[in-house]
């Protein structure tokens, strides 16, 4: 069996996970209420009549909030409570604001996260918009794919187990790996690779490590970045590729330090 086809279509699954989870993050948009406070209604109000004046600003919280998710990309309640808080107290009008950008922003409060994306097609006012990309995009190799999927993977796994903190140490993550090496060209004893494509996931704040960089947080961000159906569709493909039964997924003990 030829890898070509569906190893290729790996090299750009980055960006094709990030839109096939659009739909979802639309129903987070709506959890939050609105403001309680009346000066933050009027500022609302008048960010929402954008026509009559289209020379509006938003408060300068908000405004120093939203270049901070701009520039992160994620901001995470854990490490920035205040930046946080004040995204969710002006979501309104900053998600008018992103509109305009053709961007959203997806704010979760149970997981304590705000996420900058793309707007979906069909959240264009008009079909025949095209919407210019101000995410820049970045083209994951195929060990980083297969290290992002077997990371949401097993954070959905501990998340259906009832755990709010989802922790991993190398070792697991290796052993997850191993059944998908032969399509990287990779061993389960080059830890140079794994230690990189770990930090990709940290700069992309899908992960979060500790000190003695052994263990790590998956943080509720790869929810947003993998979409659970796609996920399942997805090692599938990769197990067949590596000839392994399409059955056989690699569980949660297999290899793992603890059973060594």
């Amino acid at each position: 069996m030829s890898n070509e086809t569906p190893v290729g279509q790996a090299s750009a699954l980055f960006d094709q996970l990030i839109q096939s989870t659009a739909e979802e993050q639309d129903k987070s948009d709506q959890i939050l209420g609105e403001p309680d406070n009346r000066s933050e209604d009027s500022q609302e109000k008048r960010v929402s009549s954008t026509d009559d004046e289209p020379n509006f600003r938003l408060a300068p919280e908000a405004r120093r909030a939203l270049i901070r998710l701009m520039r992160q990309g994620v901001v995470n309640a854990k490490s920035n409570s205040a930046v946080f808080e004040t995204l969710r107290r002006y979501q309104a009008p900053i998600q008018e604001h992103l509109a305009e950008m053709y961007l959203k922003m997806v704010l979760d409060p149970q997981a304590g996260i705000a996420l900058l994306q793309e707007q979906a097609m069909e959240d264009l006012e008009s079909e025949d918009e095209e919407p210019v990309s101000l995410i820049s995009r970045r083209t994951l190799s195929v060990y980083d794919t297969l290290l992002l999927l077997v990371l949401r993977k097993y954070f959905q796994e501990r998340e259906s187990a009832g755990e709010q903190q989802v922790v991993i140490d190398i070792d697991h993550i290796e052993s997850l790996l191993t059944p998908f090496l032969p399509l990287t060209n990779s061993s389960r004893s080059d830890r140079r690779n794994l230690n990189g494509a770990l930090d990709k996931m940290k700069e992309r704040k899908i992960l979060t490590g500790s000190k003695d960089g052994e263990r790590f947080e998956i943080t509720p961000v790869i929810r947003y970045v993998v979409n659970a159906d796609f996920l399942q569709e997805m090692l599938a493909s990769y197990l067949s590729l590596a000839g392994k039964p399409v059955g056989e997924e690699p569980s949660e003990t297999e290899g793992s330090s603890d059973d060594e």
